[in-house]
């Protein structure tokens, strides 16, 4: 048995000669212990606070027999869904079942169940009835209160409720669970425990609150009443900040469910000794005769360096999460980090990534947040960066500087997506220049998502323009260095606010462009975003304004098609929603067309001659703007789907 890692059986527990964990950790995850995951670090976390914790990793969830593993724990169970939320690692956009989990042995599908959060604190009450359950990890966080279910397509009781467990933690857990676990080895019972920042817990109708309350509701009334849920949305939206958020209520019958204001984030010193635990930064030993677990691959040789987000994007769930205002760690833990890479036998001489949600964020957006917190009536940087931003990457770039002088790296390599707005906001071009010669692996992910202006407002992104601008320095600094880089944008289709005629005119941009994308992400609705809430009532619950939304699938499929025209397999589709658009001056052989007529088509006006009857568009993956091809199974990340 390898010792480094902690249990993951009772044998294992055995030979390390306890007679019992404090704290069992159930995962629907393999067991990876890498800081890019989070059982890693919250068990890491206790185990630096003296705490035994030993991990049940997928259990059996048929029954409740795998759940008495290690017996009954000393403090009680702690219980995560694992990195994503079950449904979408289950599940595509269009609700297809996938083929592929990244986060199990092999890759194979089936380990963890749906609804993971609440199958799993079933189980265990069933085995072990009142004893403490602990709730944690993305999908408890992001289903703290009621949330809209795209797969129910309904609004679902807080997790909490259905899963029977005692207290929820939400965000960025490692103060929350120290404060738990200390109260709960005083003896305090786990009922009694109501006063812990980032927690939720269920208590009478009617008992006492211990902080301010912003607002209470019915579960009842949000439950049918969409334009009541998107206006309780907006109010726990600007509840999200550990400085200015107040505790809130939802009501169930008799009971009343508490969510305490956010826990503050971890400061620098904090997340240099979260990142300084032991870890061996590789999957269990048992795992390798399956061949792995296949989510250690994106990360094994990567770095985290920061930790939330102040983009705002609406499709983004970090504002639940993570929350909006940045904490990074100091160059010389993120230094420590890379010699440790250094020293695998698996390195070859390249850091895939110094990042996280946003690469190119250190610090909070502006003074102001660190005293009063976020605005809760803007964005720092969409429609237009805020006159207070501070857009200044000169901590990031010696980060990088010093990270590429150590013995036996031979490039660092920035992954994780960058927002390319507040690098254009830096009036110093130090970063921009040093990104585009030394730090780009060939293509460069960024996420224009839309070029509609109303798309992108429902969305929280720039417009267009400030990626156009982006664009054109990028090649020009590219070309000027003598180099042959590519730009990979994200696409999405189908977002709250986009119509057929926004996906055509998308459709035209990228043809002028002269990119065709081999794929393209539809909307997915998610809990704890902005977006899912639109999608579901047709409102924005930030602006409380009516936005189109699409539901038909087969308008969603002509969407996605327009951004593929040029596929063969696609003309019917485009040809379909070009006319339903009264758009047929679109379907011919001219250059600014976008699909060939059908055959026998009366839309030949630009027919070229019989000899030379050929596409007259750019060929699919030629040319410097080429697109790379984008999976879209869930992969691991460092807290978002997608940046810039």
């Amino acid at each position: 048995m390898n010792t480094d890692f902690l249990p993951l059986s009772r044998a294992e527990m055995d030979a390390y000669g306890w007679d019992r964990p404090d704290f069992v950790y159930v995962t629907g995850d393999a067991y990876v212990d890498h800081p890019s995951f989070g059982v890693a670090i919250i068990s890491r976390v206790l185990e630096a606070e003296g705490f035994r914790v030993a991990i049940l990793s997928q259990p059996d969830y048929k029954s409740c027999d795998a759940f008495r593993e290690y017996g009954r724990p000393r403090l009680g169970f702690l219980v995560t869904a694992g990195n994503i939320d079950s449904m979408v690692a289950h599940y595509t956009a269009s609700k297809k079942r996938r083929s592929y989990d990244y986060y199990s042995p092999g890759g194979k599908m089936g380990l963890r169940p749906d609804r993971a959060c609440i199958v799993y604190c079933n189980r265990i009450r069933e085995a072990y009835g009142d004893v403490p359950i602990i709730l944690g990890g993305l999908e408890a966080s992001l289903r703290r209160l009621a949330h809209y279910d795209y797969w129910d397509n309904k609004v679902r009781r807080s997790v909490l409720i259905d899963s029977r467990a005692d207290i929820l933690t939400y965000g960025m857990g490692e103060n929350i669970l120290r404060r738990i676990a200390a109260l709960l080895d005083k003896g305090v019972p786990i009922k009694k425990i109501r006063d812990v920042r980032g927690t939720v817990y269920a208590a009478a109708k009617g008992d006492n609150v211990h902080y301010d309350v912003a607002e209470s509701w019915d579960y009842d009334d949000i439950k049918t009443d969409k334009r009541r849920y998107a206006e309780v949305f907006g109010v726990q939206y600007r509840n999200t900040d550990s400085i200015s958020g107040k505790a809130l209520i939802e009501y169930y019958d008799n009971k009343q469910l508490v969510q305490n204001p956010p826990m503050p984030p971890l400061e620098r010193d904090e997340l240099d000794a979260v990142y300084a635990l032991p870890y061996t930064r590789r999957y269990h030993p048992s795992y390798e005769s399956v061949g792995g677990v296949p989510a250690i691959t994106e990360v094994e040789m990567s770095i985290t360096h920061n930790r939330g987000c102040f983009g705002g994007c609406n499709f983004c769930a970090l504002a639940f999460h993570q929350g909006r205002t940045v904490r990074s760690r100091s160059i010389e833990s993120v230094v420590t980090e890379a010699k440790k890479i250094t020293e695998s036998p698996n390195f070859k001489g390249y850091i895939h990534d110094i990042g996280g949600p946003t690469a190119n964020f250190r610090y909070s957006a502006c003074k102001k947040q660190l005293k009063s917190g976020v605005c809760v009536d803007r964005k720092c940087l969409a429609p237009k960066p805020c006159p207070n931003l501070i857009a200044d990457h000169s901590e990031y770039i010696e980060l990088l500087k010093q990270v590429e002088r150590l013995p036996k790296v031979k490039k660092v390599f920035i992954r994780s997506g960058i927002r390319f707005d507040y690098v254009l906001a830096d009036k110093n071009e130090a970063f921009f220049k040093k990104l585009v010669h030394d730090h780009v692996s060939g293509q460069l992910k960024v996420a224009p998502e839309h070029c509609s202006a109303h798309v992108l407002n429902c969305m929280g992104k720039p417009a267009v323009e400030s990626f156009e601008a982006f664009k054109k320095r990028y090649f020009e600094l590219t070309k000027s260095f003598g180099k042959e880089q590519y730009l990979v944008p994200y696409l999405m289709s189908s977002h709250p606010g986009s119509r057929l005629e926004d996906a055509v005119e998308l459709a035209l941009y990228l043809k002028k462009w002269g990119y065709a994308p081999e794929q393209v992400q539809d909307f997915y609705p998610t809990p704890g975003t902005a977006s899912t809430v639109m999608y579901y009532t047709g409102i924005d619950p930030l602006t409380m304004k009516n936005v189109y939304c699409v539901r038909d699938h087969e308008e969603k499929q002509m969407q996605r098609a327009l951004l593929q025209s040029s596929r063969p397999e696609n003309a019917v589709l485009v040809r379909r929603a070009l006319k339903k658009c009264g758009r047929e001056d679109l379907i011919g052989y001219g250059e600014g067309c976008l699909v060939k007529p059908e055959r026998g088509g009366q839309n030949v006006g630009n027919r070229p001659k019989r000899d030379d009857r050929r596409d007259t568009g750019k060929k699919r993956g030629n040319g410097k703007d080429t697109v790379k091809k984008r999976k879209t199974t869930p992969k691991p990340s460092r807290g978002r789907k997608r940046n810039g």
